[in-house]
This record gives structure tokens, sequence and C-alpha cells, in this order.
């Protein structure tokens, strides 16, 4: 009879396996030896609370049944940064190249896919529709079937994500009748899917939701010209993956360009798909009737990640270098951040492996007190202050001098998570559902908090317990490692002290 190491370690065998790590790589994320690794897999090593939780953190998953909302983080705040760091894949760019990957009957290889909850969710939605998905060296190999296998579909991970929607616009062109389980994600108020079926209404899909899930009946047809109910990102991928085997010529009007949407731009070009006016709000896709091909794609790194960083770096008043930085998808979150005070000195340009986006590196300098801006600070789609980049303007503000407001029109009730920094110590008031100001400057504070199950407004307390000194525990983070891989050893390698907790 198998003992409960056994058990476990036959489980980190497998996990480790699913994430295409040999023993000699996870060894390193444990700060271990293999010989370890070897042992603890073998269930020959008594495991400790202290580390199950180091190998569910390196894993990126829980390793054995926790008590909900138990996964939290320590985090001794006050002390300065440094060193540099690389940034990651986009997350964004990675869940839309997953969906749009079942155009392909082909092999698709993505390169350096962040190893996160979102995309393991989607892999896990793939796996049980039939699709071949394996990790190599940090890329996935992903191959169809001949047939996909919907009746199989994972409902419990894709409730989890509300990326799940983007499998619309490739799963009409393979069946006439379809159903998918309702989308899930962050919890931000009401968010229709209504740009999503009026877009793929005009290639004949019929859109209803029954039952918690959404019920999709094709008949297909040329749309020609769309144009687009609201200027949302996963809309447009959406649209993109339907026009890309639409017959004929298909004109997105009103598209987003933002940097997730040019990635699946230019990675459906790789497809064989032209696209004209990648990076501009009309996009005319030539269609095709078939695609079948070995296909490998880069996607870009992720400017939310840099911003995150950047936000601890300007909180911990720290000197530190960010590689690989996106510029055109940051440079007027810094201009805006230079103008309350705060010093950047960037490298020469250069371009990423997609062979598109632009890149640079940018390194953060201590500053004195900051000045809040006269004018408010508001998001709006490209090439305006990204969406989710708005949140991190909130903490940053808290300690400027001055009153800020920050309008966050899109969503009904992220701006209600903001105020939760007011238990580290900031002043947040709300005025409505989208507006809040945010009076400064004040020093944050240790706290215990529980996370808001939204991922922006929980990375922005994270960034703001670095800065307070003192012990504070964020609980519940699950919504944080949706969107962040390896975030806690990452902020140990530029000196942050965060340890990661596990209550069994």
């Amino acid at each position: 009879m198998s003992t409960n190491n056994q058990k476990i370690g036959q489980l980190i065998y497998q996990i480790r396996q699913e994430r295409g790590l040999t023993q000699s790589e996870f060894a390193k994320r444990l700060k271990t030896s293999q010989s370890a690794v070897n042992r603890i897999e073998q269930g020959k090593q008594n495991l400790s609370l202290d580390t199950i939780s180091r190998v569910s953190t390196a894993l990126g998953r829980n390793i054995v049944s926790l008590n909900p909302g138990s996964l939290g983080f320590e985090i001794e705040g006050g002390h300065e940064l440094h060193g540099e760091i690389i940034m990651k894949t986009s997350k964004n760019a990675s869940v839309a190249l997953l969906a749009g990957s079942l155009l392909n009957r082909g092999t698709t290889y993505l390169e350096q896919v962040p190893q996160i909850e979102e995309v393991f969710r989607i892999i896990e939605v793939l796996q049980s529709i039939g699709v071949r998905v394996r990790w190599i060296k940090g890329d996935l190999e992903i191959k169809p079937p001949a047939r996909l296998q919907l009746e199989n579909i994972n409902v419990e991970s894709a409730k989890k994500t509300r990326s799940i929607i983007m499998l619309m616009g490739a799963l009409i062109h393979r069946y006439k009748e379809f159903s998918l389980p309702y989308a899930g994600g962050c919890s931000l108020g009401k968010r229709t899917i209504a740009a999503h079926k009026y877009s793929l209404e005009r290639f004949g899909a019929n859109i209803k939701t029954i039952s918690g899930e959404y019920r999709v009946t094709v008949k297909k047809q040329e749309p020609g010209q769309i144009t687009m109910y609201e200027t949302g990102d996963t809309a447009t991928e959406n649209t993109l993956f339907a026009a890309a085997m639409a017959k004929g010529k298909t004109i997105i009007r009103f598209a987003s360009s933002n940097y997730m949407v040019q990635d699946v731009c230019l990675f459906l070009q790789k497809m064989g798909v032209r696209i004209d006016g990648i990076g501009t709000s009309t996009l005319t896709v030539h269609g095709v009737s078939e695609i079948h091909k070995r296909v490998h794609y880069a996607a870009s790194e992720d400017p939310l990640e840099a911003m995150l960083f950047i936000t601890a770096a300007v909180l911990t008043n720290s000197n530190i270098k960010l590689n690989r930085c996106p510029i055109d998808f940051l440079e007027l979150e810094l201009l805006k951040l230079q103008k309350m005070g705060l010093k950047f000195t960037f490298s020469p340009e250069y371009t990423a492996k997609n062979g598109h986006t632009s890149l640079f590196d940018i390194t953060t300098h201590h500053h004195g007190i900051l000045t809040a801006l006269d004018d408010k600070i508001h998001a709006m789609p490209y090439p305006g202050i990204n969406m989710d980049n708005l949140p991190f303007f909130v903490p940053i503000a808290a300690i400027a001098k001055g009153e800020t407001l920050i309008h966050d029109w899109v969503y009904e009730d992220r701006a209600i998570y903001f105020t939760e920094l007011n238990k580290l110590g900031a002043q947040v008031r709300l005025l409505d559902p989208h507006r809040v100001i945010v009076a400064g400057p004040t020093k944050f504070k240790a706290a215990e908090v529980i996370c808001p199950p939204a991922l922006r407004p929980a990375a922005i307390i994270l960034t703001a317990m670095l800065a307070a000194p003192g012990k504070s525990v964020l609980r519940n983070v699950y919504s944080i490692n949706r969107g962040y891989e390896s975030l806690v050893e990452r902020l140990q390698e530029l000196g942050a002290r965060i340890n990661t907790l596990h209550d069994l």
C-alpha cells in the first residue's frame, strides 16, 4: 500500500512532467539538489509543510488539498529592492493564442508560454476535448485531433477563466452546433458578451446563454464589414479567429489594437492569413479555407507585468532594471509617472522575437516626494493608458503629495476594491463604482488582507505591502497566480522578503 509520501511524490512527478521540467530544472527552482528531488518523487523523504509549500510554488499548482483561500503570502515590507529582472511573455496574448491554435489542424508551437493558473486552466480545457498539449522546456506543443470531443469538456476548469469564450471564434468553423460553459475569471461587475455576440452573429453564429452555458448554432455567412460593438480585446480576438477562415475579405472597424491583439494578428499571419492594418483600429482579414501547418510563434513580453515591477520599484524607492519591456504599451504610463516626479532611464529600442513589437530596458531611480497630477488619471483603448495598468496608479498616487482622481470607467466593481489599500494606511475615497480620490502622501503600514477576487486589485495590495514596514499577510492569492509566473521567486531575486504560506 502506498504511503502519503509516495502518493504525493507520484503527483509531484506527474505535474513536473506536465510542466516539461527535468529533475535538474525543478531542483534549481526548489534551490535543492537533483538527488533530493529524486527522493521526494520516490516517496523516500518526509515532507514538511514548508517543503510542500515550496514545491507547490515551484510547480505553480497546489499538490495537496488545501482549505479554500489557504494560499497566501507573508511579506516583510519596507525594504529597498535591487538588481534586474526579465519580463515574461504576455499572459493575455498567450491565452488568446491557445484558443486560436484550434484553427490549425497541424501542429502549433508557442514559445515560452507563462506557467500560470490562467494558462493551466485553458490547457486543461483543450486536453479534455482531445487536444494533445505538452510542455517542452517552457514551450508548448499543441496538436488537435481529427475530431474534437466537446462533450468531454472540463467544465470546472472552463468556469475558472473568462478566456474560454475565445474558443467560439475557432469552433464556429468546426461545428454547426455546440455549447461552452459560462465564462468566469475576475469578479469585476457586469461583464457582458455583447461585443462577442454581435460580431460573431455576422458570421452566422447565434449565441444564447442558457443554464450556465453558451449554446451556439451556426449557419455560416460572409460578414463583409463589421463594426465592433465596443473596442474590446477579447472580442476583437474572437472576431479575428472567425474572420481567419471566413470566405472572402472581412473588414473589422473599431477593433482593439492592443498588444495581445497585435500578437494574435501576427500569429494568424504565420498560419497563412493575410491581415492589413495591424496596430490600427481597422483590420482587413483575408480568410483562408483551411489551416494545416507547422507553426512556431513567440508572443511579445507583458507590459502589465512590467507595470507591476515598476510600481514595486516606485513604492519601495528602489533602483532596479527591468529588461524586455514593450515600449509602445508603457510609454504614456511612464510619461505620467515622470510628470509626478519619478526618474527613469531607457536603453536603445530593440525588437521582440515576434519580429514586430519594440522593446527597451527600463531602469528606475531613487526619487523624492512625488506630486499628484492636476488632471485625472483614466484608461483608454490603446494608445491610451492600458485598462489593466490603471490600478497601479492608485498605490503610486497614495505616496504622492496632493489628491488624485482616478476614473476606472470600464468595470463597475473594480474601483471598490481599490479601497482595500486603506487597510494598509492609504487614503482612498470611493466616489462611485467607477471613481476614487487618492490623498497623499501617506506611509503604508503592515496589515493582514484577503485578496479581492480580481487580478490587478490584488496585485496592487501586494506592491503596497512591499512598501509597508513590518510583516503583512496577503491571503487567498489565487487571483494573483492567475496572471504572474513565479512572482514570489522573482521578487525574492530583487531582494523582497516574501514567503508563500500554505495551510493543509
